[in-house]
Order: C-alpha cells, then structure tokens, then sequence
C-alpha cells in the first residue's frame, strides 16, 4: 500500500502537469538489487534474477490496474543494457573527480534500510522505521565523500531560485537540521563477500555497488545519459524535474543525489516531493499484528475500479503527512462522499432532465461566471502548490453546496413552470461539467463517465494523454455545441 500511496500520488501530478498543457515525462520503476533481495531469494531457493523476475510483473500489473499513466520505458535496476551503462559511466565520473574514496569502516548496518547507521539514527537501540537492531560490520568500502559537500547542499536546498525545493516545507527543516548536525561521508560499495547482488564496481570486482549509486541513477539511465542513446531533453531543457519519494529515504534524494550530480556535471532536480507513512487502523501495518492491506483486496471491494481508492487516499492525506487505510473510512467516504454526495446528484439532475424532454438552456448569468471562475483560480492554486488534499476538499464542498442548492431549488415543486425547471437542471448540469474536469487528475474515470452521461462535447477525449483543460473550458457556459445530455446511469454502484 505505501507503493499505492506514492504511485497515486506522482500520477495525480503528472496528469494535473498534463491538463494544464506542459509536456511531462512520467517515469517509474524497480529498485531490485540489495542484500534483502539476495536474503529473500535464498529463502524461497531461488537465484536473485529469478525472484525480481516474477514479482515485476506484479507491480507493473497493479500499477496499470490504478491507472497510473507513467511513460516508457518502466526502469529495471537489474536491466543491463539500460540502467547498468549509464551507472557504470557515472561511477566513473565520481572516482576521476576524486569523489570516491576506499577505506576500512566498521558501522551499524540496518537490512530494512540498507544503510549504515549512526547511533543518532537510533531508538533505543533499534532503527525506528523497522524496530531491529542494526548488524556491526566491519569491511573495506567505497566512500563517497559526501561531506565536502556540506555548504553547497546548504546553499542550493535554501535558495530561492535555482535551488532544490522539497515539499512539504517541513521535510525541508528535517534534512537542512541534518547538514547542521554534520554530513559524514556515505559508504557506495560492500565486498562482495556481503553483497554479492548488484553492479560489480568498475576496475574493483570484489566490490558491489551499493544501493545508492545504483539505484538513484534510474532517474538519468532512463533517459540513456552517458550512452549513444541520450535523451537528455527531459532532463536539462524542462521547466522543472521532481522527484516523488517517500520520507524515509528523502534524506538520500535530497542529499546525496544532488552531490552526485554536480560531480558528474549534471543539472540537479529542481523539486523534491515526500509523502509520509500508510498506517492501517492507526497501527503500523505488519504481518505479525495481521492488518497488512493488500491493495488487489482494495480494488476488488470496489469491482476493480482504481477510482474510489485513489480518491480516498488524496482525499484523506495530506501530502508530506502519514496517513491511514481504514476499512471503515474508505467505506464511508464511497457511500457518503462519491455515491450519495456526487453520484445522487448527478442521477438526480439527468434524471429529470430526460423526463424533460427538452434541450439544456444555459444562462449566461455573472454570479455564476464569478463563482466558478473564483473555484478555477482556487482549484489551481492547490494543485500547483501540491496541496492536493486541499484541491480534493474544494471540490467536494463545491458538490456539497450543490446539493444544498438543488434542494432549495427543488425544481420539482414548480410543475407548471417548465421554463423554470429546465434552467435549474441545465444551470446543475453546467456545474457538474466543471466539477468533472477537476475530479480528472483524482478519479480519471468518474470524470470521464460524468462528461459521458452529461453528453459533453469533448467527453471521449478526457481519457487521452493530450488532452489539455482548456481556459474555454473553465468558463461558465462555454460549451455552446452542448445541447442535450446523455442517458443516466449509476455512478457508484451501493456495497454488497
């Protein structure tokens, strides 16, 4: 679920990034090498490839399932003819810039992190995100010596123009209050002796690349920097390149990503977005408590569509914050936010339209015009700023007074008044085309369904990559080609 809860996230960007009319490069993948996968692999008596080769094709199945609209290529870090040159290349540049250092080091080494571990880093003894305690190791390793960096990092994670921006602003203050407790210099390799899975360091075989060196380049090998296949484009030209992560391992995007890249001579990223931790029922999810979530039982609950709990998890969960899954609350946000709420409405309005018999009448009236032109302008300023929660609760509190009005309007009472009841539904069905539109990047199929039962004109084209929210769209009215909707049909079908 914490996948879910990232992939949902980035996709939710990337398709409010589309819809406001840039051009977006939209990229995932697989972190696949490490001691856990080597561990695991043991387990089950498999090799390392084999393992990775059958639970990809899992995620890649979920994450096309969510409708997370991520571009080609799906990164792979055991992919040695994409991501395994452009590392190799970039290892390089780090060790004949002097970067890279070879030493003895005993530390603390946490399996569930892969990472070494200051007694700082410690509770009580134990790693805080896995609840274990740490392995001492001593061996002979590759430092990447991160520490030099110090100042610079300092001066790009602060400045305002140019720099490396992290949202939320508190993930900020946490990795700037590490640079001022002083930065140590970072370990790149283990022997192979310890690690026997990963990208053999070059000129160094008895050393494996740690995960660090390998895994954040996926960024770049994507887009083939260092080879004859570059597509750097995407990387140095954009108006911004962002990086969706979670918290746990920010400090290393924000910290050791960028100093490889200045040493390598390549731009660094220009945001940093983190989301925190997925709870269950306020509890840490886990195996032996029993409340682990698995997001197939999710979207099964739902008859497969992904809709429902991507909207629960932007609904509820505040980017930068942890959240929590609960089965109750999912269950009651459906019901009462997007079956009675919005879907009531909708029926409700076509409903009655169709009794009608007659075409929409849109009235061009100010007040109207203002108030969604002030909701647009609102609607925007969230989604630019990441506040994404906030964009969601915009929209349904706008749904919300629809429903207060429409009641108050009752347009049934007024039976002999026709004149009266088709300006009332038309006016309803014009705010639900915009509510469609914003619900697009949260809920890409409801939005779609909306248009389609409202029979807006450029309904069948909502679903496509280029599809753009033009400003005619978000004007109040606009649509004069918009004549008469659609056939009514439930939005969202009760629970069993």
């Amino acid at each position: 679920m914490g996948q879910v809860l990232e992939k949902v996230l980035a996709d939710v960007v990337a398709r409010w990034f589309r819809l406001r009319g840039d051009s977006v490069r939209f990229q995932i993948g697989t972190d696949e090498h490490g001691v856990k996968i080597q561990r695991k692999a043991q387990q089950e008596g498999l090799t390392p490839q084999q393992l990775v080769d059958r639970n990809v094709p899992n995620f890649i199945a979920l994450y096309d399932r969510l409708g997370i609209t991520y571009d080609a290529p799906f990164i792979r870090t055991t992919d040695k003819v994409r991501h395994w040159p452009t590392v190799q290349a970039l290892w390089k540049k780090l060790e004949d810039a002097g970067m890279l250092e070879k030493r003895t080091y005993t530390g603390l080494y946490c399996q569930g992190c892969e990472r070494f571990m200051t007694k700082r880093d410690l509770v009580d003894g134990k790693c805080p995100d896995h609840h274990a305690a740490p392995e001492e190791v001593s061996e002979e390793n590759w430092f990447f010596l991160l520490e030099k960096e110090s100042g610079w990092l300092k001066k790009l994670l602060t400045q305002e123009k140019g720099g490396y921006h992290i949202v939320p602003q508190s993930r900020a203050h946490e990795t700037l209050s590490l640079i001022e407790q002083g930065l140590e210099d970072v370990s790149f390799s283990r022997p192979k002796s310890s690690l026997q899975w990963g990208i053999p360091v070059p000129g160094d075989e008895g050393q494996t690349m740690y995960v660090w060196c390998d895994a954040l380049t996926n960024y770049i090998s994507g887009l083939g920097y260092f080879t004859d296949h570059e597509e750097k484009e995407w990387w140095d030209k954009p108006a911004e390149v962002t990086h969706v992560i979670g918290k746990d391992i920010a400090r290393f995007h924000a910290l050791i990503w960028p100093a490889m890249l200045k040493t390598a001579g390549v731009r660094t990223p220009d945001r940093l977005l983190i989301h925190g931790f997925l709870t269950c029922d306020g509890q840490k999810m886990s195996k032996s408590i029993g409340n682990i979530v698995e997001p197939e039982e999710v979207l099964a609950k739902f008859g497969g569509n992904p809709d429902p709990l991507r909207f629960y998890l932007s609904h509820e969960i505040p980017v930068g914050n942890d959240g929590d899954f609960s089965w109750k609350r999912i269950e009651e946000i459906y019901d009462a936010v997007l079956r009675n709420n919005l879907g009531n409405l909708l029926n409700r309005v076509l409903v009655m339209l169709k009794k009608e018999g007659s075409g929409l009448r849109i009235d061009a009236k100010a007040s109207d015009a203002e108030q969604v032109m002030q909701k647009w302008e609102s609607y925007r300023e969230h989604m630019d700023g990441f506040a994404l929660h906030e964009a969601v609760k915009l929209i349904m509190e706008w749904v919300r007074l629809m429903n207060a009005g429409f009641n108050s309007a009752a347009p049934w009472t007024f039976k002999d008044d026709a004149a009266y009841r088709i300006n009332v539904l038309s006016g309803f069905s014009e705010y639900l085309r915009h509510i469609a539109l914003m619900l697009l990047p949260f809920a890409p199929d409801t939005a779609y369904r909306i248009s389609k039962q409202l029979n807006v004109p450029y309904a069948e084209k909502m679903l496509a990559r280029e599809f753009v929210i033009t400003k005619e769209m978000k004007q109040w009215g606009s649509q004069k080609d918009w004549k008469k909707v659609g056939e009514p049909e439930i939005l969202f079908k009760p629970l069993d």
